[in-house]
């Protein structure tokens, strides 16, 4: 595995080999989590076990990808600050694996499970496979949306409509927190500055206000549409199951 941030390594290509084994393997952890959920819940080691994998696996990307900046002598704070949507979903993701805090449960699911599916389609990610940040950016997106379903499936979390639009204004509020450190640091955290280097739908959502709009509709269809998949198929899944 490589370390160095000037390394031999190859450069990531969206879509290669080493990008479709990720996907695949993430995609088939969706289908074992859903799947496995009645045994999960009726098997507490098992869920014991789950639940300190996951919160293992996400102390230990963050960490490892700081000590890493550090090391290679590229931290600064506009970059390497846990701050973007998926770095606070995997904090929110963590701290709800520790508590069961149903508000932090709920939270996670909607700033967890599709953002970092979505992260995972589209990577911003300067090395390929066997870079460690490769290993990195994978692992850590896959159990923060992994993390962020079994959250749902394991406890009584009851997730109404109104919940999407709690959720949205949290995270609205949030973003008004990250806008003045932005300017502060000329960071882009969140995204809010400017598109990310890589491709991704974000490409289409035009620039200014247009921009900032097609964020906000975008979250929200978003949300929504999350939330029709576990009212309407999560759940009923769940009790033809039970």
């Amino acid at each position: 595995m490589y370390w160095s941030n000037n390394s031999d390594s190859p450069p990531f290509v969206a879509f290669s080999s080493s990008h479709w084994i990720m996907l695949a393997l993430f995609f088939f952890g969706i289908f074992l989590l859903v799947k496995g959920s009645i045994l999960i819940q009726t098997h507490p080691p098992l869920e014991h076990s789950l639940r300190g994998f996951f919160f293992i696996l996400l102390l230990g990307s963050e960490i490892s990808y700081q000590v890493w900046t550090a090391a290679n002598g590229v931290w600064n704070p506009a970059d390497h600050l846990p701050l973007h949507l998926c770095g606070i979903a995997s904090i929110v993701a963590a701290t709800a694996l520790l508590t069961n805090y149903e508000k932090l449960i709920q939270i996670a699911f909607f700033i967890g499970l599709t953002p970092a599916m979505l992260a995972l389609i589209t990577p911003e990610l300067p090395y390929d496979f066997p870079h460690f940040r490769f290993f990195k950016f994978f692992i850590h997106h896959m159990i923060i949306s992994w993390a962020s379903l079994f959250l749902v499936l394991t406890r009584p979390v009851s997730i109404r409509f109104r919940v999407v639009l709690e959720v949205f204004i949290v995270l609205n509020l949030y973003a008004l927190l990250i806008y003045p450190l932005n300017r502060l640091w000329n960071a882009n955290y969140l995204y809010l500055n400017k598109r990310p280097e890589a491709a991704t739908l974000l490409d289409f959502f035009g620039d200014g206000i247009n921009y900032l709009i097609s964020l906000e509709v975008t979250a929200l269809f978003v949300f929504i549409i999350q939330w029709l998949w576990y009212a309407y198929g999560l759940n009923k899944y769940r009790s033809n199951k039970k």
